[in-house]
């Protein structure tokens, strides 16, 4: 099988990738609805499809993280941009747990859980982005 080489079939191919995964997205959502139709959404979590519905939106959020940052009009700093996620972060964190830990029936361990899920969530994609745009930067220095 050759290489295609040809930049319009390699865009078109792209594009035909892209439908195919619309369309393959679609039928996920599609069944994953007739299970929560017929037996709410613990019969929808059970089905495997669940599982690969969010591996593949996981994946297809990080993919779309590192176009946008090679994409950003100014290149920020990456040390300024981690600092102030991570205090955004810290922040909602704070908020959410402390607001589950005054609910009733949850105390502070149900708080600090929510809180940890919830900070360990946020500073992947912090730190990803910090990785990518520190990237950017050596290569923007390197040339």
């Amino acid at each position: 099988m050759k290489k295609i080489t040809d930049e319009r079939l390699v865009l078109r191919n792209l594009q035909n990738i892209k439908i195919a995964y619309i369309v393959q997205t679609m039928g996920i959502l599609c069944i994953l609805g007739y299970d929560f139709i017929q037996g709410g959404m613990e019969r929808m979590r059970e089905n495997p499809l669940w599982m690969v519905f969010m591996l593949t939106t996981v994946v297809a959020g990080y993919l779309s993280m590192s176009i946008g940052v090679e994409h950003e009009k100014e290149i920020k700093d990456p040390k300024k941009s981690f600092i102030i996620g991570m205090v955004v972060l810290t922040v909602i964190v704070a908020v959410f747990a402390y607001l589950t830990s005054i609910t009733p029936n949850f105390g502070w361990g149900d708080g600090l859980l929510i809180g940890a899920i919830i900070f360990i969530c946020g500073f992947i994609p912090i730190v990803y982005v910090y990785k990518l745009r520190v990237k950017q930067v050596q290569e923007l220095e390197d040339e």
